[in-house]
């Protein structure tokens, strides 16, 4: 069953920007943690962003810091990501995952549950 549902991908142009946003369908989607993850044509997954429980703390990847940002409504079982300045090397599945616990954790194997994915395509 999935849980996590991502939204919002698409083909942007290089310099643009897309927002994607990530649904979770359960009461006690405010106690975890939630992070953006990133997969390339070749590539392993990489992490791209993440935000604690109460929003208070975040993580970037140094390869999109200052052109990402991470929020989330927990009101509305929600979390967000802002990209801007989109570059061809941005191109990736990307994915959504829940948090074991409630800290912002940049490690893959910290978050149990994952959605199936949403593709970014930046042209050039």
């Amino acid at each position: 069953q999935v849980q996590l549902v991502e939204s919002g991908g698409g083909l942007v142009q290089t310099g643009g920007s897309l927002g994607l946003s990530c649904k979770y369908s359960a009461r006690t989607f405010g106690v975890y943690a939630m992070g953006w993850f990133r997969q390339a044509p070749g590539k392993e997954r990489a992490f791209v962003a993440s935000i604690s429980s109460g929003s208070g703390s975040t993580n970037y990847a140094d390869a999109v810091k200052d052109r990402f940002t991470i929020a989330r409504d927990n009101s509305k079982n929600t979390v967000y990501l802002q990209m801007s300045s989109l570059k061809p090397e941005d191109t990736a599945v990307y994915y959504c995952a829940r948090g074991q616990f409630g800290y912002s954790s940049t490690s893959a194997s910290e978050y149990d549950q994952w959605g199936q994915g949403t593709q970014v395509t930046v042209s050039s």
